[in-house]
């Protein structure tokens, strides 16, 4: 919106063309959401606190926990008014991926609000069941990944890049470009949802990520430095720095009140429209398997639930004391903020080992 005034301004006055590099609408972006964050972030959590929008704690849980219950949850929707608003400011709204990674974010958002509502004002402990869940998230993730599997120009757009070779890629084709995009958006929705249960464990990590596949996306995005670090040039996808730059900024704007102790949780909302992003963006820049690495503490969290599950299952023993995996450790006695900062410490080192992927080639 923004960019579209600056445009129109920099015929007569040539200093409004600044605007037109992506890396200033980026900087832009990320202090605009920061802003909308701390200046909705007390009024919403007001709000919240005055309808009774209470998180509901297990008693079978780690016992420090019981008293959070009660803590204000859906908090999740100040990060998505902050994202869109800096996003649709600063963003080029003519951008087919923009308005894809949007829309992707978006619903996945309504889908864990509805859940998050049943959950604390319907009191329903069981929220949206999961049936209707996962049937939801299917059809958005199905929808995104076809619109951008008939849109795509060039085979660049569909292929398997393996990190660390500069030639190594392979044809996926049409619908396993779509089966791909379709377990990557919504498994990292899911994963991201299950990491999210203590203060700032989720939220920061995402900000690494997401400001990581916001420099992936700057680099597919231009001609030149995507040809010079052998990278496949994805015309378009360079915008999409803007958006992983608004995540960023709503993702530090929100911890300033999910820190410990959290005066709000981002509940549902939140969690499954962040994962879907990550996922989305990933899946556009063409770096699922980096994405899987620096998303490493994603992919654990998950991975210790559906062992959990299997191995209660199979033999009726469990692997781990509680999962997901950051629960595992507390009841081993670490204090919740030693898991949170650990965790964020392993995200810091797996983000910048997916870095390294644009150079070592």
């Amino acid at each position: 919106m923004l960019l579209l005034l600056t445009q129109w301004l920099g015929q007569e006055v040539r200093t409004f063309n600044v605007f037109n590099y992506i890396t200033l609408r980026a900087v832009l972006a990320t202090l605009t959401s920061l802003a909308i964050s701390f200046l909705v972030g007390p009024l919403m959590i007001r709000k919240l606190t005055a309808y009774k929008v209470g998180q509901a704690v297990r008693d079978d849980g780690p016992q420090t926990h019981l008293k959070k219950a009660g803590t204000p949850t859906m908090g999740g929707a100040l990060i998505l008014v902050s994202i869109t608003a800096a996003t649709v400011l600063w963003g080029d709204l003519s951008n087919r991926f923009i308005w894809v990674v949007v829309s992707v974010t978006l619903g996945f958002g309504l889908i864990g609000l509805v859940d998050d509502y049943k959950k604390v004002v319907n009191r329903d402990p069981k929220g949206l069941p999961a049936r209707q869940k996962f049937f939801w998230q299917s059809v958005i993730g199905l929808g995104a990944a076809v619109f951008l599997a008939f849109s795509s120009s060039l085979p660049a757009q569909t292929e398997f890049i393996v990190p660390f070779f500069k030639h190594v890629a392979y044809p996926l084709g049409v619908w396993g470009f779509i089966a791909m995009t379709y377990f990557v958006i919504v498994g990292s929705s899911n994963a991201v949802n299950l990491t999210d249960g203590l203060d700032g464990l989720a939220i920061m990590p995402t900000v690494m990520v997401g400001s990581a596949l916001g420099v992936f996306a700057y680099v597919a995005g231009h001609a030149v430095f995507s040809r010079y670090l052998g990278f496949p040039h994805i015309p378009g996808a360079g915008e999409l720095t803007v958006f992983c730059a608004s995540m960023a900024g709503a993702g530090l704007g929100f911890l300033w009140f999910n820190a410990y102790p959290a005066e709000v949780f981002m509940g549902d909302v939140g969690a499954l429209a962040l994962g879907a992003a990550l996922g989305s963006v990933a899946v556009i820049v063409r770096q699922e398997i980096v994405f899987f690495v620096m998303g490493g503490v994603f992919v654990v969290e998950t991975l210790s639930v559906m062992l959990q599950v299997a191995s209660f299952k199979l033999t009726g023993r469990r692997i781990f004391r509680m999962a997901p995996l950051h629960h595992h450790y507390e009841l081993k006695g670490w204090k919740e903020n030693q898991v949170v900062v650990r965790f964020w410490i392993i995200t810091m080192m797996l983000v910048l080992g997916g870095l390294s992927t644009l150079k070592l080639r």
